[in-house]
């Protein structure tokens, strides 16, 4: 699986989802084979883990050898089929399950520290993850209690009563088993060496895909593992859904921009395939969200007044606003919400609703009218 230089940016992913920068699933791959497992360093294998019903594919598990025994960074979607990839895997480069001493999550989706609580029941590995990303679990509690905060943020953001209640249906089952997500051992911070002191793995809080995302710096065979906050095609899903709160496209660039003090010889992400060159393709991540922000900007000044809601419909969609359904229009909606509180910080738009968002110009506004 190796790096693609005339890969193109514009997609992203947002949770257990695919969409792209604009908020639309992207079409299924043409190749629908799983790439091998490979060793990608002395020490170092990457894993790809099933990911069924998702235009991804796959999530890419890491396996390092380190003094402090052997890890895995993230572990991939929870199915008998992944598990079984995920021994596979394992087995090919020398090990067994049970020597897994270490489970490092990148954030809490799904797709990432969805087998941690298996992989622990069998080794007895310890589960670490960034405090933030843990509060994230302690948010989702009793399916009537979830669906009451997210019948409020929807009705907040403009959502219609009739699609408020679709997409409450539709999102139910992925609020359980999101609930049944595996809790860490230990909490893992900013700079944190989680395989003991002395060895070379390093942790680098990268806020923005999730509160708590992190990435992993492999110092010793000098490469990064971004997880989904540097993909080498696609963008992340950055959104404010409900119960979060902040500024998260402002905590996305700033890790993006800070992660730009490291010069890795390749990049190691979830997704899709390894690449090299961090620099350049932080700034197309950077430019992407300066391109959107523009044109909110110039929705808003054209049509003061909107809803969030309002705003995501009248926003470029690769196949048109119409198009997008259920927990993909979702994902536009909290990305679009996340892009205006950014403005909003930054005295550029301003929301004078009151229970619903209403949405004009800041005195900072750059847009034309």
């Amino acid at each position: 699986m190796t790096a693609r230089p005339d890969a193109a940016d514009g997609k992203g992913t947002s949770g257990c989802a695919v969409v792209d920068a604009r908020g639309e699933t992207p079409p299924p791959p043409v190749e629908q084979s799983l790439p091998p497992v490979e060793q990608v360093r002395p020490g170092l294998w990457s894993i790809p883990v099933p990911w069924p019903r998702s235009p991804l594919r796959y999530t890419l598990a890491y396996l390092l050898e380190s003094r402090g025994g052997v890890g895995l960074i993230d572990t991939g979607w929870p199915t008998e089929e992944g598990m079984a990839a995920l021994t596979s895997g394992i087995a090919q480069a020398g090990y067994d399950l049970a020597d897994v001493r270490h489970v490092l999550v990148t954030h809490a989706h799904a797709d990432h520290l969805g087998m941690a609580g298996q992989v622990r029941a069998v080794s007895g590995a310890r589960v670490g993850m960034h405090p933030a990303e843990t509060a994230t679990l302690a948010t989702v509690g009793r399916t009537t209690e979830w669906r009451a905060r997210l019948g409020g943020w929807l009705r907040s953001r403009g959502a219609p009563d009739g699609e408020a209640a679709e997409l409450l249906d539709l999102m139910a089952g992925a609020a359980e088993r999101h609930a049944l997500l595996a809790r860490p051992d230990v909490d893992i911070e900013d700079g944190d060496l989680p395989f003991g002191a002395g060895t070379a793995i390093r942790a680098v809080w990268t806020p923005g895909h999730t509160p708590g995302h992190l990435c992993f710096y492999d110092a010793e065979r000098n490469v990064l593992l971004t997880g989904d906050h540097v993909l080498p095609r696609i963008t992340p899903h950055i959104g404010l859904p409900d119960a979060a709160h902040g500024d998260p496209l402002g905590d996305f660039q700033a890790s993006l921009r800070a992660l730009t003090e490291y010069d890795p010889a390749e990049v190691l992400p979830a997704h899709e395939y390894r690449f090299t060159d961090l620099g350049a393709r932080v700034e197309v991540l950077l430019r992407h969200h300066r391109t959107r922000l523009a044109e909110i900007e110039h929705v808003i000044a054209c049509y003061p007044g909107l809803s969030t809601w309002a705003v995501a419909e009248r926003l470029t969609w690769s196949r048109g606003w119409a198009a997008t359904h259920g927990p993909m229009r979702h994902a536009a909606v909290s990305e679009t919400w996340a892009h205006l509180v950014y403005l909003r910080e930054r005295g550029r738009a301003v929301d004078y609703g009151r229970g619903i968002d209403r949405w004009r110009p800041g005195p900072r506004c750059s847009a034309a009218d």
